[in-house]
């Protein structure tokens, strides 16, 4: 049997991070994966696919160019699947292939096949057949991430009514969409398909959505999707569905209302994938949602020696957190040096429109009681939101008022994903108003309404220069 100083378990963000991590500092490690090829559910069904997926839409649809030349504009009249599908194949291929040269250039050894604990120091490897394989491990990360949630009630069938795994995986374009679950993963799915002019359906148990972003950033997006038609369905929850003698789907709603469309997505939540580890012969218990539970600092489950990190451990489910999550399990366990987590780290939704977020929600500073200050920014107020056409998007920035720091940075609109980090940066480095107001941004860009929204602020807190920088503005 062969021994590891370290086995992960799952190759997507959490687990590559870890593994890479523990051979930088000469440790020997095995990755295994339970599909054919490396990068698990982020490569393969879920991070890469659908905003790569997004790309394609945004780009064939013209989106981004409507603002200029109607809404009636299109790069491609007619979107089908085998569109989206051509440039799907060419990134997931060049994203394992890169995965795969770094796993190699580490020394990170890596097997296909099922793993599962037998005792608390050894796993079996099933792959395929009926050859089974153990290996020994000294510490392990359990990175194996989520798989989607399917109740019993919806009829999966892969041709009408799909879960967020397999419509990634082979995209079509519906004459129409029902959309389940208002989480991240349904709204991202629920604007694409939107942003090709399908009618979309969206419903969802909650009154709210995204109850973790600032509610004026969901305000704006709300509006920007009943503008384009979205029929949002909130509050209530799916009865049943049923498939007709056309094949379309017919979901019943608590209300009595009945929607018919041509696809339904069911994306109400998924669950841990550790079904079959045999976590019971380690010591490790699962919740209900098949979620294991860490020390949030280090990553350790109840086995000392034992790891988890990425999606299966719960929010936030990020692929970013993901990542430091695996780096810090792998640092912990061979007692490496540990940098301290950034206090605030940025969140990204790959709608249409795209929302980025860091740092506290204005409910989230009036709880704390802090005393603050907001600033607004809209795209098309910026030279280069002109430029590109923007109708849409905005900037929200709060401050201390007795400090003066960056509070929290929240974004909707083109770019938001990439604009965002310059908030991080300044807030992780507890800077002020002031470094907004008195620094020099490209111009133009998008990133200027940083400058703006904090001189819409500065402009309103007490204490300003009325002959400094207010002047500016």
């Amino acid at each position: 049997m062969e021994n590891y100083d370290l086995i992960v378990i799952g190759s997507g963000p959490a687990g590559r991070r870890a593994a890479i991590q523990a051979a930088k500092i000469g440790r020997s490690v095995l990755v295994v994966e339970n599909r054919l090829r490396v990068g698990g559910v982020s490569v393969h069904t879920g991070t890469i696919p659908s905003k790569t997926l997004r790309e394609t839409v945004l780009n064939l649809s013209g989106w981004r160019e409507r603002g200029f030349y109607g809404l009636a504009y299109r790069v491609k009249k007619d979107i089908e699947g085998k569109d989206l599908g051509a440039r799907l194949r060419m990134t997931l291929d060049h994203e394992i292939d890169v995965l795969e040269h770094q796993f190699a250039r580490n020394g990170v050894r890596t097997v296909a096949g099922k793993a599962r604990f037998v005792d608390p120091h050894t796993i079996a490897v099933k792959n395929g057949g009926d050859s089974e394989y153990s290996f020994g491990f000294a510490n392990a990360v359990i990175a194996v991430g989520t798989a989607p949630y399917r109740p019993r009630h919806i009829p999966f069938n892969e041709t009408s009514v799909f879960d967020s795994d397999n419509v990634a995986s082979d995209p079509r374009v519906p004459k129409s969409l029902t959309v389940v679950g208002a989480g991240v993963i349904g709204l991202e799915y629920a604007t694409i398909f939107s942003a090709m002019d399908v009618p979309v359906t969206l419903v969802e148990p909650r009154e709210q959505f995204l109850e973790f972003i600032d509610r004026e950033i969901i305000e704006e997006f709300v509006h920007e999707l009943r503008k384009r038609g979205m029929q949002l369905r909130l509050g209530v929850k799916v009865e049943t569905v049923e498939i007709d003698n056309q094949g379309w789907t017919v979901s019943t709603l608590s209300d009595g209302r009945k929607i018919r469309t041509e696809m339904l997505l069911y994306a109400a939540g998924r669950v841990g994938a550790t079904a079959g580890l045999g976590l019971e012969t380690c010591g490790l218990e699962a919740d209900d949602r098949g979620r294991l539970k860490v020390d949030a600092k280090t990553f350790q489950t109840t086995v000392p020696h034992i790891y988890a990190a990425g999606d299966v451990i719960g929010f936030p489910s990020l692929a970013s957190t993901s990542m430091e999550q695996g780096r810090i399990a792998a640092c912990h366990a061979f007692g490496a040096p540990m940098p301290p987590a950034p206090e605030y780290f940025p969140y990204g939704i790959y709608a249409v429109p795209e929302i980025s977020t860091v740092g506290l929600t204005e409910a989230e500073v009036k709880a704390k009681n802090i005393p603050y200050e907001c600033g607004i920014a809209r795209f098309r107020e910026t030279s280069r939101g002109h430029i590109m056409g923007l109708q849409g998007g905005m900037m929200k920035l709060i401050f201390s008022l007795k400090t003066r720091r960056l509070l929290g940075a929240h974004i909707i609109g083109e770019g938001a994903t990439e604009l965002v980090h310059i908030g991080q940066a300044v807030l992780n480095l507890k800077g002020t108003v002031d470094y907004f107001v008195e620094n020099a941004f490209n111009y133009p860009t998008l990133a200027e309404a940083y400058k703006i929204a904090a001189l819409d602020a500065f402009n309103r807190m007490p204490g300003r220069d009325v002959g400094g920088a207010s002047a500016i503005n």
